[in-house]
């Protein structure tokens, strides 16, 4: 049962959130590192995420059945209650919400009660609803490393912005690649992706659009002084190679193998990205 309820909170997504966070926190502390902070932080980022994922399953619980990815999770399955889950959300969110306050500042408490309501209510709605549902829940997705920013520095500033926007940027292929080899599930499930709702030639058009825009913000976060040479080279060279990835797709004789690939490559480039932000201060 208490492996139920862990998996519940979507623990893979909570940590991808928490490194991002801390790359986002280290950036902004320039090397004067308070870990007390840090801590809190983080401990305050995992548990929003925790119930913000909580209340997501209780939400999709109906979808979830359809799907056969999701079909065994404990709220399709009756293992753990619909009652019980929002309890432990309400738990989950009370606990976080009080560290960020109490831990942190107003900004960064802000940015976690927007993220949770972006992603609870306006993503599950649109998910639904709207093909541009995507986009929203990459809006959600990128405000856990910018709540880092701010714990840290207590401003939201061009590096905040930049900061957010290579993150949103970021999601937009990664989530086109899931849906473009998850189709079959999103479509049983009548959720209106991308790749279902128009086709997956479309989709491919889109994810090299955003690859485009990822590169040219991380090039922003050097141009304006908040990263250095290396980070430059680094990410432009890990973008070029993720943008001639999704060129390729266009020829792919199995679009399932090539999402993939660029589904696992885009984990290569959010580390990368995450490495080089938290050694910014120590690089050229």
């Amino acid at each position: 049962m208490i492996k139920a309820y862990y998996r519940l909170t979507k623990p893979g997504i909570i940590y991808g959130n928490l490194i991002t966070a801390t790359a986002g926190f280290l950036l902004a502390s320039k090397g004067d590192i308070d870990i007390g902070l840090l801590g809190i932080t983080l401990g305050g980022i995992a548990f929003v995420i925790a119930s913000a994922c909580v209340s997501n399953n209780y939400i999709d619980r109906g979808i979830d059945r359809k799907m056969a990815r999701t079909k065994n999770r404990a709220l399709v399955t009756g293992a753990i209650s619909g009652t019980h889950a929002l309890v432990y959300a309400f738990l989950l969110g009370s606990v976080g919400f009080l560290l960020l306050a109490l831990g942190t500042n107003l900004l960064t408490l802000m940015l976690g009660i927007a993220a949770f309501l972006v992603y609870v209510a306006l993503y599950g709605y649109a998910k639904r609803h709207s093909v541009y549902g995507t986009i929203i829940g990459s809006i959600a997705g990128a405000l856990p490393p910018v709540a880092g920013y701010t714990a840290a520095s207590n401003v939201f500033d061009s590096g905040a912005l930049i900061l957010f926007a290579i993150l949103t940027f970021w999601q937009m292929p990664h989530f086109y690649a899931i849906a473009v080899y998850r189709s079959r599930d999103y479509a049983s499930a009548k959720l209106p992706v991308l790749p279902v709702k128009k086709d997956v030639r479309t989709a491919k058009k889109h994810i090299l659009v955003y690859v485009g825009a990822f590169i040219g913000a991380c090039a922003a976060l050097s141009a304006f002084g908040y990263a250095g040479y290396a980070f430059l080279v680094v990410m432009c060279g890990l973008g070029a190679a993720w943008l001639a990835r999704g060129i390729k797709g266009f020829n792919a004789s199995d679009d399932v193998h090539w999402a993939r690939g660029m589904f696992f490559f885009s984990l290569i480039v959010i580390m990368g990205l995450s490495l080089m932000l938290a050694l910014e201060s120590l690089l050229p």
